[in-house]
């Protein structure tokens, strides 16, 4: 199995608040998170990295002693991500520069055929698999709300002056549910993880088509294509083969 990842301060922000963690290729934990932080001068930044390092901390050091079945890994994931929460909300509550802080977070365990993910925010996860490529995350979005509910189009959310406000984030309230799920991950498959720097900037087809022309490669095309484009936030991707 192989990671790739990127991130890019973009073409606007003075300050690169998103973060990831990748495992590395000897690791036996094969654990992937993405954050995008948001809050104030170094808000989002602190917020985003002290939600990464809460849930790989919490999950690499609960991972052996958790059976290896479907709703435990997936307990697992949310006790991680309910803790990291609890981390970077007492965190605001400490120091007034950090008032308000939050930050989204996917996290991607593989295990065998599976990925298991938590997910808070509007950071999104995709799987392309042939030439199917889906979003395996919903965002927690008032913009999706929109879109749910019939009163805009999946295309009118695109441009939507509300698409950046979001429903669910972690770090802004004392408790936090986070969506857990597992889908497949078959040989072949590829993995996306990014922030809304990306999708913010191309379509979904758009994605699929750099991911596929060269996945070992595709990180960094995708983030140049979004700053060519704009690039009006930080941009990350991580890529899982």
């Amino acid at each position: 199995m192989k990671a790739f990842a990127y991130t890019d301060i973009g073409k606007v922000r003075d300050m690169n608040q998103d973060n990831y963690y990748i495992s590395k290729e000897e690791d036996d934990i094969k654990l992937y998170i993405v954050a995008d932080g948001m809050g104030g001068y170094k808000g989002g930044e602190v917020a985003s990295s002290l939600a990464i390092e809460a849930t790989k901390n919490y999950i690499c050091n609960n991972y052996n002693d958790t059976k290896k079945e479907k709703e435990c890994i997936l307990e697992l994931i949310r006790s991680a991500i309910e803790y990291a929460n609890m981390v970077v909300y007492e965190k605001s509550k400490e120091t007034e520069d950090l008032s308000g802080m939050g930050t989204t977070i996917d996290v991607c365990l593989i295990q065998s055929n599976k990925v298991f993910i938590g997910h808070v925010g509007d950071s999104r996860v995709y799987r392309q698999r042939n030439e199917f490529f889906r979003k395996l995350t919903t965002d927690h979005s008032y913009v999706e709300q929109l879109v749910k509910e019939g009163n805009i189009t999946r295309e009118e959310a695109y441009t939507h002056p509300k698409k950046n406000m979001l429903t669910k984030a972690l770090g802004c309230t004392a408790f936090v549910e986070p969506d857990v799920f597992v889908k497949g991950f078959l040989k072949g498959d590829i993995l996306l993880m990014c922030t809304d720097g990306l999708t913010n900037m191309l379509r979904d087809n758009e994605i699929s088509d750099i991911l596929k022309q060269n996945p070992s490669e595709a990180c960094e095309k995708l983030i140049n294509t979004a700053n060519e484009l704009g690039g009006y936030d930080n941009v990350t991707a991580v890529i899982i083969l």
